[in-house]
Parts: C-alpha cells; structure tokens; sequence
C-alpha cells in the first residue's frame, strides 16, 4: 500500500513532458538492457537477434509514458470514489450475508462509479490534450502533423485552427459521452 502511494505521489509530481523526456531516453534504454540481459542465453544460443533501443519505437514510448502518468491520477481518482462510499453501506451489505467480493460488486462499485465518473471524464479529456506533448519527442500526431504541413506552406493560422478544432472535437465528444453516462445512471439509480 505505501508502495502504491509512494508511486502515485512521485508520478504526480512530475510535469507530463519531463515524464515523455524521461520514459523515452531513461526508461527505454534501462528496459531494453534488462531485456538483453534477460535474453542473453537465447541470444547467445541464436535464437533471438540482440535488441536495440531503435527496435523500441518513439510511439510505443510516449504509448509507455502517458500510461504510466496517467495511471496515478487515475488510481488516485477511483481511491476517492471508493472511499467516499459510506461506511454504513459495507456494514448493511456484510450484515445481509454478502461476501467482500459482491459487497464491493453490488453495493460500492455502483455508488462509486458515480462519483468517478466526472473526474475520470475530466482526466481523459486532459489525456487528450496532454497527447499533443508527444509531438516533442517527433512521434506523428495531429500536433507534429501540424507543424510539418505548416513549416512547409506558411499556413499556420490555418493549420493550427484545423488542429485546434480536430482536439475541440474529440474533447468535446468525450465530455458530451461523459454526461451522457451521467445522465443515464441517475436515472437508473431512480
């Protein structure tokens, strides 16, 4: 448990770029060492080439770090979910005879999806957005798209309201899903 803690207070303290920066020219070279030293005695036997950090893409490593940033605010979101489900609820469901597990299934997953569900919203909005930083590590998104179609023609009022409006459109159709969702689980919870 401190573990977990520990990790997700160090992960959130670190700005989303500087985690890309460090995933991809720390992380990657350090998991492509452990993984010859691993596969050393099939390498040496021939059955598998040696690896090269070239064989580890720059899209699989911005994939890496954004999942591992990610996953800390997201942990941290549905540990407030959990916990804001009263007590007296757990008590009531163990009072009735149910196990841990179809206490947590039946009783606190459902209320707890309910107070998750707009932060989690809000933190895949914000993935969205925070996915433009991978255009710093050169991988090809709408943002790096951007910048090589603009740096080519000088159409960068254009280019960039086309990138702009492209981002408005998947935020704004997730967050529009979102209270969708809302909507239909306060009506089932009538």
């Amino acid at each position: 448990m401190q573990l977990a803690t520990f990790y997700i207070e160090i992960v959130r303290g670190i700005p989303i770029l500087v985690a890309l920066f460090y995933v991809a020219f720390v992380g990657a070279p350090a998991m492509v060492g452990a993984a010859n030293w691993l596969i050393a005695p099939m390498v040496n036997m021939g059955l598998f080439p040696e690896l090269t950090i070239r064989s580890f893409d720059f899209t699989w490593r911005a994939i890496f770090a954004l999942t591992v940033a990610y996953s800390a605010f997201i942990a941290e979101i549905f540990r407030a979910g959990i916990e804001a489900v009263n007590e007296g609820q757990t008590e009531a469901a163990r009072a009735l005879g149910l196990s841990p597990w179809r206490t947590f299934r039946h009783v606190v997953a459902p209320q707890a999806l309910r107070t998750i569900l707009p932060p989690l919203g809000n933190d895949f909005v914000s993935m969205i957005k925070d996915s433009a930083l991978v255009s710093a590590l050169g991988v090809q998104d709408i943002t790096q798209l951007g910048k090589v179609y603009s740096s080519s023609n000088f159409k960068f009022f254009e280019t960039y309201n086309v990138v702009a409006f492209l981002y408005l459109t998947m935020t704004i159709s997730l967050s529009l899903l979102v209270r969708l969702l809302e909507k239909r689980m306060a009506r089932n919870k009538r």
